[in-house]
């Protein structure tokens, strides 16, 4: 996904992504196993339009990721829906084109 940040909110931006790396890891971790979730990723672009979140996120069911996201009561889920509320203007999906991986591979599947 491609998302427009709204004006003014880096500093918010790289407190979300602070916060998710460092002091609440272990929740967010713990939010992708139930989302299936294998990778989540999230690149800061900037551009003459503005700025951009570049999500990418890989998940090995997509259905229940929908549904664990959906249903969520972890805190760090609240936090990231507060988080989007604030600072997502608007959302583009971007078609992918190449999607290559070893995890499933490492882990013998």
């Amino acid at each position: 996904m491609k998302i427009r940040l709204k004006c003014g909110s880096l500093d918010r931006v790289r407190e979300w992504a602070k916060t998710l790396n460092e002091t609440r890891r272990d929740e967010a971790l713990a939010t992708l196993r139930d989302e299936t979730a294998v990778l989540e990723a999230a690149f800061l672009d900037h551009t003459d339009d503005g700025d951009f979140l570049i999500y990418v996120m890989t998940v090995e069911n997509p259905q229940q990721s929908r549904n664990a996201v959906m249903r969520s009561t972890h805190p760090i889920d609240e936090y990231h829906r507060q988080f989007k509320r604030e600072v997502w203007a608007q959302i583009q999906e971007l078609e992918q084109l190449v999607h290559l991986e070893r995890i499933s591979v490492l882990l013998g599947r």
